[in-house]
């Protein structure tokens, strides 16, 4: 059973960014209350997995993550973040790197996800987590700076 990693002093009181770390730390250590801690108390947050239904209320989404952590801890880490932030909100765009062990060694995902933090009266808390597909590469940021939209 996984050691209870309580959201710190600082993650409640701190930033979308402890925020984000903690929820990171959840799924490292497969942490079901830390994870679930880091969500607002609303019956509106959703989640989103990687080709997966859009997963609407507490409920939902702790049953989606207890699940996932049946087969272990999720090694996920974020990088290249991009945030967009004002005085309540902030929405995150990260690579995630997803760590695999196989019988063949450690095999890497990368995927991109966005985190949306709101203020809330228990301070900074995710209200909407929605991951891409997979990849086995990770994405060249000098291609993402090239696409246009059309």
């Amino acid at each position: 059973m996984p050691t209870r990693t309580k959201l710190s002093a600082a993650h409640l009181g701190g930033t979308a960014d402890d925020v984000e770390a903690a929820f990171y730390e959840a799924l490292q250590h497969g942490d079901i209350d830390a994870l679930m801690d880091c969500w607002a108390d609303d019956d509106e947050v959703f989640c989103v997995h990687p080709g997966g239904p859009r997963l609407v209320g507490p409920a939902a989404i702790r049953a989606a993550f207890e699940h996932m952590f049946g087969n272990g801890a999720i090694h996920a880490s974020p990088a290249r973040v991009r945030r967009v932030e004002s005085l309540a909100s902030a929405v995150h765009n990260v690579l995630e790197r997803i760590e695999v062990l196989t019988p063949e060694g450690a095999r890497h995902a990368f995927v991109l996800a966005t985190n949306v933090y709101h203020k809330t009266a228990e301070g900074w808390r995710m209200v909407a987590h929605h991951a891409s597909p997979g990849s086995a590469v990770v994405p060249d940021e000098d291609a993402e700076a090239r696409q246009t939209l059309h």
